[in-house]
């Protein structure tokens, strides 16, 4: 099921490999959900199993700890079970059932049955900093097999020793499980990655990364002369808004949890809080300036290292920006945690230079002089993963606040921190461009299985000839709207 070679993906290889996956994608949308569940489970099971092995090679690949490394796996692997709970539920199949009514209002209304089925094959790019929750066997994997689909996952190049391990292990536990061949597939090389995406079996693509590398897949899906769907998680700088009031009351514990906040992983989480917003009388910059900083840690990968040195570099040079505090080191190999200064009125002015993602241990702290001025960057903000308020609930500006940022980004905190994304039900990682190509979907939380679906009606058919989840015997027990009422 899944290749054991770390060397790009020949035309020749590639080409047998979209032939078994159309294949498998056929035989896997029509198992039924206790049958998809198992195999999820079974995946979950025989990675714990391997975390013996799979922690430590992981390390190896991307200088990430072992505490860090343990936590993203029993993550991936607790996501793997949550969707088979949720296929055991079968409400995501949102079946819909509108018995004909001569009388409808709108005329005479036939028997109309709607329910989502799968897309059909999905290539998966892998991300670099999640090498576990968001590379071969991590949520768009996980998500596209709960619907029914088969995966081709482009294996980042920052880790292609773990990939082809858990790539193995997955594909060893489909395998026992009694998922067809060709479930879950590995290429390797970025031309194997653009070729796939531009295959015309291929339905669908989800990707995490950067936002140069994502808008270029995004623009190859597009260009198929049979478009599809691109899932792509791009960028995002996390804003927190702090107001005068909560940085009276509380603001050495705020500039404490943000230090934490930024510096977390390196800073190399997508969520990372990259733009800290702090009235100009108060405290909390001045803090941050004296308070001691994590000691430096190796980023993922050179490349990695040799991008967030330019993008700092890029930025300490603007001529509104300054240094706060400690400056020592901070383009070393590994770099020093860092701090930068600025304020809401530069923000304002310059945008697109200073509101922009640095991926690694560093953020830009921006005083304001009047609330207003939250209000007034929130409105310049392009599309966000996250947005933070820090407040009291007396304050006047919160509605307004709350109102802006919600246009802006998938997910509005209050008085918490955006590094950490739960896998839930509720979830929503995602948020309008940049931030993501398909503000719509999420990529985390038991939402994100609904890209690889599409609904089908079905009109007037007879009920030998229906899906099993669109039957009045309801033989699968799902749950079914029924003219318009939830059974």
């Amino acid at each position: 099921m899944a290749a054991t070679d770390t060397a790009p993906t020949t035309g020749a290889e590639l080409e047998t490999i979209m032939a078994a996956t159309t294949e498998a994608a056929q035989l896997w949308g029509a198992r039924s959900a206790t049958d998809r569940a198992a195999a999820l489970r079974a995946m979950a099971d025989a990675l714990d199993d391997a975390a013996e092995e799979l922690i430590p090679l992981a390390g190896e690949e991307t200088n990430l700890p072992p505490a860090r490394l343990g936590g993203e796996l029993k993550r991936t692997t607790f996501q793997l079970r949550l969707f088979a709970e949720m296929l055991d539920d079968g409400g995501y199949l949102d079946a819909r059932i509108d018995h004909a009514d001569p009388a409808w209002p709108m005329g005479a209304r036939p028997d109309i049955r709607r329910v989502l089925e799968p897309l059909g094959p999905v290539v998966v790019f892998a991300a670099s900093n999640f090498p576990f929750a968001f590379s071969v066997a991590g949520g768009d994997t996980c998500s596209a097999l709960a619907a029914g689909c088969s995966v081709v996952l482009k294996v980042h190049s920052g880790h292609p020793r773990l990939s082809t391990a858990v790539g193995r292990i997955a594909a060893e536990a489909l395998d026992a499980a009694g998922a067809p061949d060709g479930l879950l597939q590995l290429i390797f090389g970025t031309q194997a990655g653009r070729d796939a995406l531009l295959d015309p079996r291929v339905k669908a693509g989800a990707f995490t990364g950067s936002i140069p590398g994502g808008r270029a897949l995004f623009d190859l899906a597009s260009s198929r002369e049979s478009p599809i769907p691109f899932y792509g998680e791009l960028g995002s700088v996390n804003p927190v808004f702090v107001t005068r009031a909560a940085a009276h009351k509380r603001g050495s514990d705020i500039a404490a949890n943000f230090m934490s906040s930024f510096t977390m992983g390196a800073g190399q989480f997508c969520t990372k809080p990259g733009i800290l917003l702090v009235p100009a009388d108060s405290s909390i910059a001045e803090q941050l300036a004296d308070a001691a900083r994590p000691a430096p840690a190796k980023l993922l990968n050179d490349r990695i290292q040799s991008g967030f040195v330019e993008s700092l570099r890029e930025l300490r040079q603007h001529k509104d920006v300054t240094g706060l505090g400690d400056s020592e080191g901070v383009f070393d190999f590994p770099p020093a945690p860092s701090l930068t200064a600025t304020t809401a009125a530069a923000l304002l002015a310059d945008p697109e230079g200073l509101i922009t993602e640095c991926f690694g241990p560093t953020a830009l702290v921006a005083s304001y002089t009047d609330e207003s001025e939250l209000l007034a960057v929130a409105a310049v903000l392009d599309g966000q993963l996250t947005a933070t308020i820090h407040g009291e609930d007396t304050d006047v500006i919160a509605p307004e606040l709350v109102r802006l940022l919600a246009a802006k980004a998938g997910r509005v905190l209050w008085n918490q921190w955006p590094t950490g994304v739960s896998v839930t039900y509720a979830q929503q990682h995602g948020g309008p461009y940049p931030a993501t190509t398909a503000p719509t979907s999420t990529s985390v939380g038991t939402a994100s299985i609904s890209r690889f679906l599409r609904p089908v009606a079905y009109q007037g058919l007879p009920v030998h000839l229906l899906p099993a989840a669109l039957r009045d015997e309801n033989p699968l027990g799902v749950p079914q709207r029924i003219d318009g009422l939830l059974a």
